[in-house]
């Protein structure tokens, strides 16, 4: 079947469509509705199914006679250690760790907290949380100590999983004295903590409260799967909010396997035996989707790394897992090729690794800017996909399929809606815009299976983020446009777009025109104000290494890009160079924050920031160019 009756059956008869695919999974008990409505009025998904999400990763390939294969593979150059699991040994370890909560009172619909790094345990007691039907909430490992109290506060886990430390290139992160301080601080109390304990970090155990993990271990038993309601949910996964309060992020169990699996099909291409390798962390949706459950629910080999794109040791790291692995899709941000691209412009690092396995790159998390497209699509003898989805989702809302109709690639587009969204561009009235007019993004209501059904304790929080400003639709918060192919671009948050002089411009495409210059490793454009024109634009570049911090013609080569390609409207005259851009610790660039430290001089570090020196270095150079200071000199 082509993309195009593939994608209309899911928008005119989605009851239809979607049972097919409820079809291809394993129920205890297949759903009574496939399509319906809550008291609150929101759409459900599979109503009256019943299933487990660790059975369908785990028990039903051992039991189909596939236990022999690996299944999990743990690959660390931060430690200098491996590790591999076959479906067998993985359930052998998630089973005995699910009697190990069972010991310590979890049962379903309970909440365990899981803070970790990116090691075995991790997937471990996501798996173990799920057989149970307890509801796992995963915290970025090293977030601090406040962030992951606010965290405890909402969720009110009974169990905190956690480790001695995390590791980031060569340092040691000690968790437990942050997981300590934000127990203390939380009105909350956990009434269990489980440490994996690392040759890289002891700890002092808290008697009567904290357990360590290979002790617990050695005293439990395997246990039996518990059989959940479809719309239980599986997990909270916190995202940032407007008011400074995460938003927990409710996934489902019987939507989130649907949806997973065929995603895996349909838009990757992926089989089972497949070595399929996201380059995320646990913490993140993608790490939830792409790392745990998707690839192990299709009866795939999956792929923890321990590592960076670079100085782990090198920027031939990911070259590397990909040989070594026979890796046949390999899913990241950009952010992390934009990384390689710095310190490997010329691409020499890739050749010395054989790449014959790898079919396909895709690509999430923000948008894939035109240049670090090409470099990569330049260097590799596979597609390079562009795909756009978000944690609230938990699975892409565009993309090239390639299980279903490999598209013509258009640089700075995610290619075309993915069968069950209906993507829509309104204007600030609720009209539908005309082709290639840039609005808001929408989706029109029912979302596929999948995605949110409401956020945890507060769903009236839920409508008013999602679904009040145009009633019948979930609003992305992304603009963008449709173009008359049906391509959608994803032109950045909606707060992206800036007004100069009564002029509405997109950062993101000024953002495209500097990053096309070819000594740009990385750029950021954000509007700043002036009492003149309301806004102006005001470019962040991070150079590659070679090119020259002082060189005054290339800033004059860059104003004259945006000049020449948007025009003397656009006001664009001020241009900083970093040696860094301050980014969340998934990879996205914090515009917000460069915009407010130019505006204000000042800025709240956000709990997702990677490193928060980075907010000094900005204020100097600042400073020193007068960019944005005029308010508060």
């Amino acid at each position: 079947m082509s993309y195009l009756s593939e994608y209309q059956d899911s928008i005119n008869n989605p009851d239809k469509y979607w049972q097919n695919h409820a079809e291809k999974i394993h129920w205890f008990k297949f759903p009574e509705s496939i399509l319906s409505k809550s008291k609150q009025g929101h759409y459900r998904w599979f109503e009256g199914g019943e299933l487990n999400t660790c059975y369908l990763a785990l028990d039903q390939h051992v039991l189909r006679g596939r236990g022999d294969q690996l299944a999990l593979i743990y690959d660390s150059p931060v430690t200098n250690s491996k590790r591999s699991f076959t479906y067998n040994e993985l359930l052998e370890q998630v089973s005995h760790f699910a009697g190990v909560l069972a010991n310590l009172g979890i049962e379903k619909g309970d909440r365990v907290v899981i803070y970790m790094p990116m090691v075995p345990e991790a997937v471990i007691a996501m798996l173990a949380s799920a057989r149970l039907g307890a509801i796992h909430s995963v915290v970025f490992g090293g977030f601090a100590s406040n962030e992951l109290a606010i965290r405890i506060d909402d969720a009110k886990p009974k169990i905190i999983i956690s480790s001695t430390c995390g590791i980031e290139f060569k340092n040691i992160i000690p968790y437990k004295p942050l997981l300590d301080a934000a127990i203390e601080s939380a009105l909350h109390k956990p009434d269990h903590t489980i440490i994996l304990k690392r040759p890289q970090e002891n700890c002092e155990l808290i008697d009567g409260r904290d357990h360590d993990w290979e002790d617990c271990m050695s005293q439990a038993s395997r246990h039996n799967i518990v059989p959940v309601k479809s719309t239980d949910p599986l997990y909270i996964l916190y995202t940032s909010g407007t008011t400074g309060k995460p938003k927990g992020i409710v996934r489902d169990n019987g939507g989130h396997a649907v949806s997973l699996n065929y995603s895996m099909d349909a838009i990757y291409d992926i089989s089972p035996g497949d070595v399929y390798w996201a380059a995320s962390d646990v913490g993140w949706v993608v790490g939830h989707s792409y790392i745990v459950y998707a690839p192990l629910i299709r009866g795939c080999t999956t792929i923890l790394f321990e590592g960076k794109p670079v100085r782990t040791p090198d920027p031939g790291s990911f070259w590397r897992v990909i040989e070594e692995y026979n890796v046949k899709t390999f899913f990241t941000a950009p952010t992390a090729f934009r990384a390689i691209k710095k310190e490997d412009a010329d691409g020499k690092f890739i050749e010395k690794y054989n790449l014959s396995t790898l079919e396909s790159v895709f690509l999430a998390g923000e948008r894939l800017d035109p240049p670090t497209y090409k470099w990569l699509s330049d260097l590799l003898d596979c597609p390079v996909i562009d795909h756009w989805w978000q944690t609230e989702t938990g699975w892409p809302i565009c993309s090239n399929m390639l299980g279903t109709e490999l598209k013509k690639i258009k640089m700075g587009s995610a290619t075309v809606p993915v069968p069950g969204f209906d993507v829509q561009i309104l204007n600030k009235h609720g009209r539908r815009v005309k082709s290639s007019e840039t609005g808001s993004i929408v989706i029109k209501l029912p979302l596929p299976p999948g995605c949110l059904p409401t956020l945890w304790n507060d769903n009236e929080r839920y409508e008013s983020s999602y679904l009040s400003s145009f009633p019948g639709y979930y609003l992305t918060g992304d603009g963008g446009y449709i173009d008359n192919d049906g391509y959608v671009f994803v032109m950045g948050r909606t707060d992206d777009v800036i007004n100069v002089a009564g002029h509405r411009l997109s950062t993101g495409e000024m953002e495209e025109l500097i990053g096309s210059h070819r000594a740009v490793a990385e750029c950021a454009v954000v509007g700043v104000a002036d009492q003149l024109k309301g806004q102006v634009p005001a470019g962040f570049v991070v150079l590659k290494d070679g090119f020259s911090l002082q060189n005054e013609d290339l800033v004059t080569d860059l104003i004259m890009i945006i000049r020449n390609n948007i025009g003397a409207v656009a006001n664009f005259k001020q241009i900083a160079i970093l040696k860094r851009l301050p980014k969340t610790r998934s990879g996205k660039i914090l515009r917000k924050s460069i915009r407010a430290l130019a505006d204000q001089g000042q800025t709240e570090i956000p709990s997702t920031i990677d490193d928060p020196t980075v907010i000094e270095e900005i204020k100097l150079v600042l400073k020193k160019l007068q960019i944005g200071m005029a308010f508060h000199n």
